[in-house]
């Protein structure tokens, strides 16, 4: 039997762990400049934007686009 080896570069990443480095890699003040997304920038919190994530699936793509080009450098 062979092991199934995924292609995608966010496999087994949760929208939680890709945030979360995302805002210790650049803190929420460049984030929402990065990506203006309101749960950024007024009073953010992981949870929060994660909620608005998870409903918004442009912001997500952006999200999920920022965390591959972040792990890339």
């Amino acid at each position: 039997m062979t092991s199934f080896q995924s292609k995608d570069p966010l496999h087994g990443i949760t929208l939680e762990m890709m945030l979360t480095r995302l805002v210790q890699q650049y803190g929420w003040r460049e984030l929402a400049k990065l990506i203006p997304i309101r749960c950024f920038y007024n009073e953010p919190s992981v949870q929060s934007s994660l909620k608005f994530l998870r409903r918004t699936p442009w912001a997500r793509k952006n999200v999920e686009e920022l965390y591959l080009k972040s792990i890339s450098r």
